[in-house]
């Protein structure tokens, strides 16, 4: 389904803050994976995301979605086949819009919204009633005015609305409060498994990293530095992870959040 090859990404190159943020690096998923991504700050996690949404566009290296080459798409093109969340609640919907108008927008009936019928909003009332928050009953609510967490989960009923070859899930828990955080992955979890999607998820818990999805993937210094699923991966403990990582990275992974986190 989607297809990395020698990816490479240098921010201000020839200055003092130069930054090799991807090197040469190559990621092939087949159709319904669900791959967790683990790393420090700076590893490149985020670039990565950026680079297959097209946000920019990469030194060197190809990018393939489904058979097709978009290394040179831009954005808003690949939108049409990639959904995506972020740590941030704030983005990913309109918060001066209506519950229902983003749900008609995500749906593709953005600019109609007074021609949406009783079967529209039908839907999107069945829609939100899978979330078990209560939206259902206040779709003409302005979604500024939700919590984080009610936030999050429309966000992500709208990237999956129209189900998209592939999702990316970056930190999309992390800002929320626990109970929040365990709703939205529970919402996670029923979505990607309904519709099949081959995902990636950027995780700072590296019990969740083990625990969901079926492929984990540690980065370091803009490189995959570990890449296991299958039976192997079942059988490992978040301390083989670490084992693993400094084997492989050539050193201990010292990023408290991830090392603290349960």
């Amino acid at each position: 389904m989607l297809e990395l090859t020698n990816l490479s990404k240098t921010f201000n190159p020839g200055t003092v803050n130069e930054k090799k943020a991807l090197t040469d690096l190559s990621l092939h998923l087949a159709p319904g994976d669900f791959v967790t991504i683990i790393g420090s700050n700076g590893a490149g996690k985020s670039t990565l995301f950026n680079a297959i949404a097209g946000t920019f566009l990469t030194d060197r290296g190809s990018i393939r979605l489904d058979g097709a080459d978009i290394t040179f798409a831009p954005e808003y093109r690949r939108a049409k086949s990639i959904g995506r969340l972020f740590q941030d609640p704030m983005k990913g919907t309109a918060p001066g819009m209506t519950i229902e108008e983003n749900l008609a927008l995500a749906a593709g009936s953005g600019g109609w919204f007074s021609r949406l019928g009783r079967g529209d909003r039908a839907r999107f009332r069945d829609k939100l009633a899978l979330l078990e928050i209560g939206l259902e009953d206040r779709m003409r609510q302005p979604v500024g005015l939700l919590s984080g967490g009610q936030r999050q989960s429309l966000a992500l009923l709208m990237a999956t609305m129209v189900p998209p070859k592939l999702l990316l899930l970056d930190e999309h828990t992390a800002a929320l409060d626990p109970g929040a955080a365990e709703k939205v992955l529970r919402l996670t979890r029923e979505i990607v498994a309904e519709h099949r999607l081959t995902t990636m998820m950027v995780t700072h818990n590296m019990r969740q990293a083990l625990e969901l999805g079926n492929r984990t993937l540690m980065m370091d210094g803009g490189r995959i530095v570990l890449d296991i699923g299958g039976q192997e991966r079942a059988g490992l403990t978040v301390e083989d992870l670490l084992r693993r990582f400094r084997a492989n990275a050539g050193k201990a992974l010292d990023n408290d959040r991830i090392l603290l986190s349960d």
